[in-house]
């Protein structure tokens, strides 16, 4: 489901004009940026939570030349399925 197939039904689930629902969509994904930036979980009830982890800097590879190279450290973001959500689809 694209941005604008989740927009229209949205809009006719929760019967609202499909403006009305791409406000909340922009809203709901602004919020999640702005929580996940300042490194707080974000959590969808029923569906999931997003998270921000640091991942430690490792060694590895070039697989084309065989060279050990150092890769650095960096921040991610995780999602993890709710039970909910899991238990709807399995």
């Amino acid at each position: 489901m694209n941005k604008q197939e989740l927009i229209k039904a949205l809009a006719a689930h929760a019967e609202v004009t499909k403006a009305q629902a791409e406000n909340l969509v922009t809203g709901l994904v602004k919020l999640a940026h702005q929580s996940l930036q300042i490194g707080e979980e974000f959590a969808i009830p029923d569906l999931g939570k997003f998270t921000v982890q640091e991942r430690a800097a490792r060694k590895g590879r070039n697989p084309a030349t065989g060279e050990s190279i150092t890769i650095p450290a960096k921040t991610v973001v995780k999602f993890r399925l709710a039970k909910q959500a899991k238990d709807s689809i399995l």
